[in-house]
């Protein structure tokens, strides 16, 4: 059964900074992209960042570029997103996301489809 485990959301405050966590299971990590895609209240589903299978591709969003960095160890089955300089805007709720393939895909808009498995997501608020 594939899984994927977000953790290290919270509140911090605006200028602050968090790393995310997915940790996957049930299927082989080393051969998939994987994605960030986060939900703000009341809005749509909107992409952050996504990188290879192997780790060497990495792509942003405008709104993440500068400031976020995606990251995965592909030994501990586990995809990172360390995000800096966080804003009131980045407010959301975060989703780890496994690709169909072993590409990093940019993606203009979002929808469920996309993605063969999500995680459930953890709580990043930014607030002072």
């Amino acid at each position: 059964e594939v899984q994927l485990v977000e953790s290290g959301g919270g509140l911090v405050q605006p200028g602050g900074s968090l790393r995310l966590s997915c940790a996957a299971s049930g299927f082989t990590f080393s051969s998939y992209g994987m994605s960030w895609v986060r939900q703000a209240p009341g809005k749509g589903l909107e992409w952050v960042s996504a990188i290879n299978n192997g780790g060497s591709s990495t792509t942003y969003a405008d709104s993440a570029k500068g400031r976020f960095t995606i990251s995965r160890d592909n030994a501990k089955n586990t995809l990172y997103l360390q995000m800096n300089s966080l804003k009131p805007e980045d407010t959301a709720v975060y989703y780890c996301a496994k690709e169909s393939g072993p590409y990093a895909v940019a993606r203009a808009a979002v929808d469920l489809n996309n993605y063969d498995y999500w995680g459930q997501g953890t709580q990043v608020t930014v607030s002072s």
